[in-house]
């Protein structure tokens, strides 16, 4: 299993960013997708999550009406769109996969960092 993040960068309060995640090693289209970011000091939190077929998303409330998840199963990719950046938005993302009540890949990519500041 492999999942490379990319797509962060420094962007300034009320700016967007697009992070992208390409998956290989397992059914893609079998599984769930999700991210997560880590800030300096804080446990790994789910940011959002898309069903394997691409139709129901949730998101963490921290981030409902800024943040967008979608797929491309034929590319083997997901992708966050994050509108409305926040300073509190900095952390390093990563994705990830699993099936319905599994638990997710134990081996989490490098992530991408996100950081908003002016």
């Amino acid at each position: 299993v492999q999942l490379v993040e990319s797509g962060g960068g420094l962007v300034q309060p009320g700016g967007s960013l697009r992070l992208s995640c390409a998956a290989s090693g397992f059914t893609f289209s079998s599984y769930a997708m999700s991210w997560h970011r880590q800030a300096p000091g804080k446990e790994r939190e789910l940011v959002a999550a898309i069903a394997s077929a691409g139709g129901r998303t949730n998101y963490a409330d921290s981030v409902k009406g800024r943040f967008t998840i979608s797929r491309e199963n034929a590319k083997n990719t997901v992708y966050l769109q994050m509108n409305s950046l926040k300073p509190e938005d900095t952390a390093v993302y990563y994705c990830n996969a699993n099936r319905p009540g599994r638990a997710y890949f134990a081996d989490w990519g490098q992530g991408t960092q996100v950081t908003v500041s002016s």
